[in-house]
């Protein structure tokens, strides 16, 4: 009983600070999602499972190449929280899945993507190994590096950049992870790419497509 009620408060505790954070920055704060977590099937999600989304912040976040969607959430599967989620997301989908994992982590698991090989500090697996070559430059790797040892797995899925940062992360270690996260998002969906496509569309006479997140962005 005591384990119980010191695990309820000090989820209490995260609520009220996630939520003062998610204040702050001018974000939105849901207590629970059931749905967000099944937009994603690799890295931490493939590792824990699916499980609920907890003290959820949405928003979005200004790096070098511009505005975009950010996630932030405590990831519980079997009533435990194993993860903070943060995920950033891109202007375009990338064809391959890549999973970076720290060497320390247990990290197999059954419909495990190809070993690539070493990535840094990191040992990446991906699902397309000729696709994911081409996609893991110098710049990749050095963004990646700055990640930190206490983030077990960050991942690129579609078009989303994840982290997993450790249960309780505090929202300083959330903002420096977001910060880190969306200089890998630049590197994989630079703006200047997009640029170029929209400069040649519309020398072409084409119709220029401008992405929007999903519908409404959260403010």
């Amino acid at each position: 009983m005591a384990l119980l009620a010191t695990d309820r408060a000090q989820r209490t505790a995260r609520n009220r600070e996630r939520r003062r954070w998610a204040g702050l920055r001018g974000w939105q704060f849901a207590e629970t999602d059931h749905v967000l977590p099944t937009r994603w099937h690799h890295g931490a999600i493939a590792y824990y499972g699916t499980g609920t989304a907890r003290d959820v912040v949405a928003g979005s976040t200004f790096t070098a190449d511009g505005r975009r969607q950010v996630y932030v959430l405590d990831l519980e599967t079997g009533g435990k929280v194993n993860s903070v989620l943060v995920g950033i997301r891109c202007r375009r989908s990338h064809p391959v899945v890549v999973e970076l994992w720290l060497p320390s982590v247990p990290f197999q698991r059954e419909q495990m993507p190809d070993l690539l090989g070493p990535v840094g500090q990191r040992y990446a697996f991906v699902s397309d190994l000729t696709a994911a070559r081409m996609l893991i430059t110098p710049d990749l790797v050095e963004a990646a590096e700055e990640i930190g040892g206490d983030v077990t797995v960050v991942w690129l899925e579609e078009d989303w950049v994840l982290a997993a940062a450790p249960p309780g992360a505090s929202p300083a270690r959330l903002e420096r992870l977001l910060r880190d996260v969306g200089e890998l998002a630049d590197v994989v969906d630079p703006f200047e790419a997009e640029a170029e496509t929209e400069q040649q569309e519309e020398s072409e006479g084409g119709e220029v497509y401008r992405p929007s997140f999903g519908g409404r962005n959260p403010s």
